[in-house]
């Protein structure tokens, strides 16, 4: 599904997601990932979908949330890969423009050495960058990047898009226990940013299913000395660690919103009880879509979560259990 939600989002409100990269084609392969393992990662920009197909998801989006009395405050690029990946990017969100909506694009910024890329991205109102490390060990072992890469040129890109972008530039650094959690690491990112000078920065953890067994959150103390060492050197730095809610949309078809939203945002159990409600649903729909093998149940940090299975793409068998 192109589209998917609108869902709560922790930095822009009610947001329309819009799913421009099938699973899943992407530069790297995180460990944290909540879509799962990159199993052929690629560099090069290309078609997926074409601009006119996904203007046609999202026209079709809106409406429904209009008919459903939701609000929509942003569409955002949050796709099941990289999103700077699609080649028609700038082109499909010119064409979303007439919508009167502002547009969002979540990046891993691993192509942002790319003027072309840079191009693209520019294009967007808001844009997050990610920057998990500074130190080229560590960012090979918690994004996992496709050979080609290089951690210099793509820092270079990153300066060089806060020196051109016109829109809102935000960042985000995914804190994993015992990769990038320590002293030096941090301060690095710091300094990184404090020469950046984005709009914001967010400190991150992961709260949803990891693509690796093994991958935790550092404790609340490890993060909050996180926080403190970066803002030495940035001080507009948030926190994005919290649960954002249960507020997703319904359209008043709840097997297909289920399947949308799980098929690039994993729902803990108390937020599909409330889409049920909305869609005076039992659980008995939940059970059926288990049943039928197109949503999977999963354990994760103490908290019951689904996603939606891809018939296409494997799923790690890490992700069946707590990891």
């Amino acid at each position: 599904m192109i589209t998917f939600g609108p869902v709560p989002s922790r930095r822009l409100g009610q947001s329309l997601g819009i799913n421009n990269i099938p699973p899943k084609s992407c530069t790297y392969s995180c460990v944290y990932c909540q879509v799962g393992p990159t199993h052929q990662q690629e560099i090069t920009p290309r078609t997926f979908y074409s601009p006119e197909e996904i203007l046609t998801a999202v026209e079709s989006s809106l409406k429904a949330a209009e008919r459903a009395g939701e609000v929509i405050d942003y569409l955002t690029f949050v796709p099941d890969g990289e999103p700077s990946l699609d080649e028609n990017l700038s082109t499909t969100i010119k064409l979303l423009r007439p919508f009167g909506v502002k547009i969002a694009v979540i990046s891993n910024a691993s192509l942002i050495w790319r003027e072309d890329v840079r191009e693209r991205l520019g294009a967007a109102d808001w844009l997050s960058l990610k920057i998990d490390s500074i130190d080229e060990i560590i960012w090979k072992r918690i994004n996992q990047p496709h050979p080609d890469l290089r951690l210099d040129a793509i820092l270079e890109g990153i300066q060089l898009m806060a020196n051109s972008f016109r829109g809102e530039l935000t960042t985000e650094t995914m804190l994993v226990d015992g990769i990038n959690n320590n002293d030096k690491s941090l301060s690095e990112v710091g300094k990184f940013l404090a020469q950046l000078n984005p709009a914001k920065a967010y400190l991150a953890a992961p709260i949803r299913p990891a693509a690796e067994a093994g991958i935790h959150p550092p404790s609340e103390e490890q993060i909050n000395q996180a926080f403190q060492i970066i803002f030495q050197y940035f001080p507009r730095l948030e926190y994005l660690i919290g649960y954002e809610g249960n507020a997703f949309a319904s359209t008043g078809d709840f097997a297909t919103d289920l399947l949308s939203i799980t098929s690039v945002h994993p729902m803990r159990e108390e937020a599909v009880k409330e889409l049920l409600k909305k869609s005076d649903k039992t659980w008995q729909a939940v059970s059926t879509l288990i049943n039928t093998g197109q949503l999977k149940e999963i354990e994760y940090e103490g908290h019951r979560f689904y996603i939606r299975t891809m018939k296409n793409t494997p799923i790690n068998s890490s992700r069946d259990n707590t990891v």
